[in-house]
This record gives structure tokens, sequence and C-alpha cells, in this order.
């Protein structure tokens, strides 16, 4: 199991720069951290910017899904489209989101990214994210993702549980 995170880690890793070298010759947008990993990439506010605007090519999206913990349908639901579409997507050769739908992509790697930060395991981040919380109104952390209001609300609280702040 160790073995495969790592595998992931790199191949995600790798992604990313492929990615990134793109973003730079298309946006005119320099980097002065070539080795750049995932992590340091989701910290970095500007190159999300160039990064949505460019949209995420359909290989990147499939590395980015495989670290969180949602589910074909749920993918479906916060990008705005069926389940059926992004089948569709997936088959066809160099497919690109477009802004909007890339854009909610960052945003839901962000939040799993500081979930697996707050959470010891995984399972106790993708246990939270399924379970009503008071602070959020009773409502479940992976009903308010489908906004960036609701995803700010998320992260707020991520971050309170973080400091061992608690409702």
């Amino acid at each position: 199991m160790g073995n495969l995170k790592i595998k992931s880690r790199a191949a995600i890793d790798i992604a990313v720069r492929v990615f990134v070298d793109k973003v730079e010759k298309d946006r005119g947008y320099k980097l002065i951290n070539k080795n750049i990993t995932y992590n340091e990439f989701l910290k970095n506010r500007m190159l999300i910017v160039h990064s949505i605007r460019e949209g995420i090519p359909y290989h990147f999206f499939d590395l980015i899904k495989e670290r969180t913990p949602f589910n074909e349908e749920d993918w479906a639901t916060f990008l705005g489209i069926s389940a059926k579409s992004l089948q569709r997507n997936k088959a066809k050769e160099n497919f690109v989101f477009k802004a909007l739908q890339s854009e909610k992509i960052f945003e839901l790697a962000e939040v799993t990214s500081l979930g697996k930060e707050v959470f010891d395991t995984d399972e106790q981040f993708y246990s939270w994210l399924k379970t009503p919380s008071f602070a959020l109104g009773n409502l479940k952390p992976i009903e308010l993702l489908k906004d960036s209001y609701g995803k700010e609300m998320v992260v707020n609280e991520l971050n309170k549980i973080d400091q061992g702040i608690f409702v």
C-alpha cells in the first residue's frame, strides 16, 4: 500500500510539472521552482489562476480525482454535468475542462489536501465529510462543496479543527 501511494504521488507531481510547463508557454507565467510538487502547486494562487484559465486536461483531472474521496457521481454533480458526459470526456483524446469546471476541480483538490493534513487518516477525513456538522448548520460538509461559498465554509471549519477549535 505504501509503494502505491509513493507511485501515485510521483505520478501527480510529474503531471503537475508537465501541466505547469504548458501554462508557462501558453500564458507567459514564469515559475522559479521548476521542480514543483502537487502540494506546492495547490498553494500557489497565481499559478492556480493561470491554470484555471488554461483548463485542466482530463488525464491531470484523473490523477487529482484519485486523491479525493469523491466518486464519479459526486464529480459529475460538482462539475454540473452528467456522469455519462464525464465518461464521454474521458474517452476524448486531449479533452480539456472549461475554466469554471477547472476552478471547481482545484477547489475540491484544495479541500482534500487540507482535509488530509487535518485528519490522521484518509478514512477519518472522508467520514467527517459525510457526517452532519452542527457548526455547518447540521449539513454534511460534502453537501456544501457544491458551490464556492460552501467550500469556503468547509475550509474554515477544517482550519478551526486543525487549531483545536470545536463547536
